[in-house]
């Protein structure tokens, strides 16, 4: 049967969506049409190229996410402030961009036109402009051809974390614009679907990494940087809890990853797994009463 589906940010808390696409592997479902920021984005990407879940397991054992950390050869506190300072990062991004194109291009997928049309979307934010972001299909309003425009380009822009990864600069006939994750505008894009669903002939499927609204557990609040980390995440939620309705929660697979980091690329191999397992736990006993 197939389904559309939708994947949220997370960071590297993005390995529990590798078990939840099992689980709905398991179950005998196949994605049509993909959406997804950050994380989501890129398991989203892997999905529309042909890969599987164990491919895609085996694809993130095999690398060592630190290598994805792409710094200045410099490892001085000081340099490293200057880093996000001036080149508003601390990471390059390159090297992630490198490796996605890389195992993208191994499905035979480089550009856009290399997918089925409207088979993926991904979301990044334009603070340039002080707007969303939906690629490709909003290229066109920057006057690039989204046909020939990168695949792994795209997937960057939504996974580069801000001050973490130095902004993507997109350049159209307008100007320069920096880009940074989508998550910073929508962490979770089922509305994409939204006016779709009824006309759809598919059901749409979201996992997202969070409580369900009703079991969101209260931010504590007790200094100045957890202040900016509640801010930071209230305003990025705010526009995508306006969408999950009671009728959208009974289409969502809601994977609580408390006590992982997004920027933990120190990970080790046993917890990988064990976010692996947990995410495709917790989607295949979703998918039991799902309908």
């Amino acid at each position: 049967m197939e389904i559309d589906g939708v994947f949220s940010g997370g960071g590297i808390k993005g390995f529990a969506l590798i078990g939840a696409y099992q689980a709905v592997e398991e179950k005998g479902y196949t994605f049509k049409r993909l959406a997804g920021t950050s994380a989501g984005a890129i398991i989203s990407a892997f999905i529309a190229a042909g890969y599987t879940s164990k491919e895609i397991a085996q694809l993130m054992d095999e690398v060592d996410v630190k290598t994805f950390m792409d710094a200045s050869p410099f490892s001085l506190p000081i340099i490293k402030w200057f880093m996000v300072y001036f080149r508003l990062g601390l990471y390059k991004g390159k090297a992630l961009e490198a490796w996605i194109g890389e195992k993208l291009k191994a499905k035979g997928v480089e550009t856009f036109a290399d997918l089925p049309p409207h088979s993926l979307r991904v979301i990044a934010s334009d603070l340039s402009n002080g707007r969303m972001i939906v690629l490709p299909d909003d290229l066109d309003g920057y006057g690039i051809p989204k046909e020939t425009f990168p695949v792994a380009r795209a997937i960057r822009m939504s996974a580069n974390l801000p001050f973490f990864f130095e902004p993507v600069k997109l350049k159209s006939l307008e100007g320069t614009s920096i880009t940074v994750d989508g998550g910073v505008l929508s962490n979770f894009p089922m509305w994409l679907f939204d006016k779709e669903t009824n006309k759809s002939e598919r059901p749409v499927l979201g996992v997202k990494l969070s409580h369900d609204l009703t079991d969101q557990p209260k931010k504590v609040i007790k200094n100045a940087i957890e202040l900016y980390e509640a801010l930071f995440t209230t305003m990025r939620d705010a526009h995508d809890a306006r969408y999950i309705s009671r009728k959208h929660e009974r289409n969502i697979v809601f994977i609580p990853t408390e006590g992982v980091m997004t920027t933990d690329f120190e990970l080790d191999g046993a917890r990988k797994s064990e976010l692996i397992e947990y995410g495709r736990m917790r989607t295949a006993e979703f998918l039991k009463h799902w309908h």
